[in-house]
């Protein structure tokens, strides 16, 4: 009895691929753009993934900020105006938390605008200037310096024109030269450099090194007191974090005479705040790439039913040859359903090796980082084989249906 096996099926698939290369093109094109958008997407997001819970934390595990405006990701217009309502956090306020605040370990503050930067003829523009309390390079993302002081607590109280600066700024207005004890230009006022922060690189193609750091009390000098201020506050523990906050928002609500209807005019930030922000935005960009996917996939299994239906007409006598000399109606619907899984599952694959190269190349032009989970390789194959197998039931079993005498006696 004739029968076929997997590899002489997968052999006549391939043959028949090779063949007809243009059909073969424009029937795989739905099943690659399908596959391609998915090992693209989920190779840069499990890249990213990978990086954010490594790297993108902007506070401690146990540290957290008090702000005006909240970082929740609420966008409405209305969401905005209540914040702009909100009365600013000021310096008194630092003040009240540090006393009244005993879970607060470190308490400290900073506001930042931006400004040009110059020394001699060497310029640099929207550098972040940032107004800080001594003791705040020590609260969040602690910075480490390369070289020099950080800002002490005489500057503060002395309202001192010093400042920290950044390795961008050290080696865009300093390339031949030593910045300590330089004085640099920001605005119109002159700063000296008593401090040069390490080197922390990009993230997500940011620089984090493109800063001026200075006493918040000179801040206040040079650009006034209206900005809101942000409360950065390290505590020892999570959990004693979490009695921080609970206590920060009582000494808040009481100083603002809040009463218990009223909903709090502050936002807490901590990492999880940002963490949560990232689980957003990729839960969006996995809903359209699903959405993306889907069409194709559907597209490229209708084309591919499409072509197994021609073959089924092109190779009718063929099939009333394998009927007549054995060959049962499951051996024929075995044979093209075998067909039709390799056929998608090439287009999958080429889909997984595009759509690597397309994360790679995002990756070296963006610094958006990027990274191949074997798990998805492996879902992208059975994605591609089981699209060739649902769409192509209908062409096998109209095969397999054929009379076995008709089909001997139709015209090729």
């Amino acid at each position: 009895m004739a029968r076929v096996n997997i590899d002489e099926s997968v052999s006549m698939a391939m043959g028949s691929l090779w063949a007809n290369k243009l059909r073969t093109f424009l029937t795989l094109l739905g099943i690659i753009i399908g596959v391609l958008t998915i090992i693209a997407v989920v190779s840069i997001i499990q890249g990213l993934n990978n990086y954010v819970y490594t790297q993108f934390s902007f506070y401690g595990a146990n540290d957290f900020a008090v702000s005006k405006f909240s970082m929740s990701g609420e966008s409405s217009l209305a969401a905005y105006r209540e914040m702009l309502k909100r009365k600013n956090l000021t310096l008194d306020d630092m003040g009240t938390i540090q006393r009244l605040c005993p879970s607060c370990e470190l308490v400290g503050a900073s506001v930042s605008t931006s400004r040009t930067v110059k020394f001699g003829s060497q310029l640099l523009k929207d550098v972040e200037i940032r107004g800080i309390t001594h003791i705040d390079h020590l609260i969040g993302s602690v910075l480490e310096l390369e070289r020099g002081r950080h800002i002490l607590e005489q500057d503060e109280s002395h309202s001192r024109y010093v400042c920290v600066i950044g390795a961008d700024i050290k080696e865009k207005l300093f390339p031949y030269q030593d910045p300590l004890g330089k004085w640099i230009k920001v605005g119109p006022h002159n700063l000296l450099v008593v401090g040069i922060g390490a080197k922390k690189g990009k993230i997500l193609g940011f620089s984090q090194d493109n800063y001026v750091r200075i006493p918040i009390t000179t801040f206040h000098k040079l650009y006034g007191s209206r900005r809101s201020i942000d409360i950065n506050i390290h505590t020892l523990s999570p959990e004693q974090m979490e009695r921080a906050q609970e206590e920060v928002r009582t000494v808040l609500r009481s100083k603002r005479h809040l009463s218990f209807n009223d909903k709090d005019d502050f936002s807490f930030t901590s990492s999880e705040t940002f963490l949560q922000m990232y689980r957003t935005a990729t839960s969006s960009i996995y809903f359209a790439m699903i959405a993306i996917s889907s069409i194709a996939l559907l597209v490229g299994g209708i084309v591919v039913m499409n072509i197994m239906l021609v073959a089924v007409t092109e190779r009718t006598k063929e099939i009333g040859i394998r009927m007549s000399v054995g060959a049962r109606r499951m051996d024929i619907l075995f044979q093209f359903l075998v067909e039709s899984a390799s056929i998608s599952t090439v287009g999958g694959l080429i889909g997984i090796l595009i759509g690597f190269i397309i994360a790679k190349i995002v990756t070296a032009a963006t610094s958006i980082p990027s990274a191949l989970d074997p798990g998805s390789i492996i879902v992208a194959i059975i994605v591609s084989g089981s699209v060739g197998i649902f769409f192509g039931i209908y062409p096998a079993n109209k095969a397999a249906k054929l009379d076995p005498i008709e089909a001997l006696r139709a015209e090729q």
